[in-house]
């Protein structure tokens, strides 16, 4: 038990620490340039893998609430609200980069080509949608988490080291999880019609550069990495976020947490805030360039 909570506390160090250089090479993009929607999108989505990695586990209980003199029952509520909402925007941000990129990258004979000069306005759009809906959509949980009593007869279920979850009816246990389940096989659906669509427009691409003999065009095209690098992102986020789904849909069901399995769902639900930011570093060419410049005027 030890050497998990060990492992999470260094996924987490490296996650943050990823995260806050993306995010500092992505401000200075938005300010110093002509943004891409594509930029906006992974400038939010860095700042929401910040905020889950402080409020998933105990980071903000240990290093930040318990120096100030708050009750227990607020700093819970907070933090676990803070994460629902962080945890729903992960899902509802990944989602919208795969639509930007595969309306980016579709053919000007296309129906989505009409939609490619607009793609700034729609950012700003969807982002209003998306905080509004999931601002409003995990604020339901509030009543039913708090500080943890360490009362065996309340027959609260411990989610972190200090809060717990309070009894609720199965009708509205059921109801909760039926919506959430709803939202995510939504998105998770247009991901993956989306993902498909980018790898059949990718399959043609390189067929038609093949017959015209310049596969070397093909490989350095930024928009087939680009492409690439969210497919496998979209991919990985599928495969963890389902996992991390199945294990807690689970305990709320059977009203249990193993504290070892909790240790689990954390490393889990925080692997992919930790891949991301070191597979768009080791993608983008904009940051390699800029990496390779800062060692040379260092050398």
């Amino acid at each position: 038990m030890f050497s998990l909570e060990n492992a999470l506390y260094i996924q987490a160090g490296l996650g943050v620490l990823a995260n806050m250089c993306l995010l500092v090479f992505y401000i200075f993009m938005v300010l110093g340039h002509r943004p891409k929607p594509m930029d906006l999108i992974s400038c939010q989505q860095t700042f929401i893998h910040i905020m889950l990695f402080f409020t998933a586990g105990d980071i903000l209980h240990t290093d930040i609430f318990e120096s100030m003199n708050i009750e227990n029952d607020f700093k819970c509520k907070t933090t676990f609200y803070i994460c629902r909402v962080m945890r729903g925007l992960s899902i509802c941000t990944t989602c919208l980069l795969s639509v930007f990129q595969a309306v980016t990258i579709s053919p000007n004979t296309s129906l989505l080509a009409k939609f490619k000069h607009k793609l700034k306005k729609y950012t700003i759009n969807a982002f209003f949608y998306i905080w509004s809906f999931n601002l409003s959509f995990s604020s339901n949980l509030i009543f039913y988490v708090g500080a943890y009593t360490n009362v065996s007869e309340t027959n609260q279920m411990k989610v972190t080291k200090y809060c717990s979850l309070f009894p609720m009816n199965y009708i509205i246990r059921g109801l909760i999880l039926t919506v959430t389940t709803s939202r995510d096989v939504f998105l998770v659906g247009v991901m993956l019609i989306t993902s498909t669509y980018m790898v059949i427009i990718l399959f043609r691409h390189q067929r038609q550069c093949k017959h015209l003999h310049s596969i070397r065009h093909l490989r350095a095209s930024p928009e087939k990495r680009a492409t690439q690098t969210i497919l496998l992102l979209v991919i990985f986020f599928v495969v963890m976020y389902w996992v991390d789904f199945i294990i807690s849909s689970t305990s709320v069901l059977l009203w249990m947490y193993d504290p070892v399995i909790l240790t689990v769902q954390k490393f889990v639900m925080n692997a992919y805030p930790t891949i991301t930011p070191l597979v768009q570093i080791s993608s983008d060419n904009r940051i390699i360039n800029l990496l390779k410049n800062l060692q040379s005027k260092c050398h």
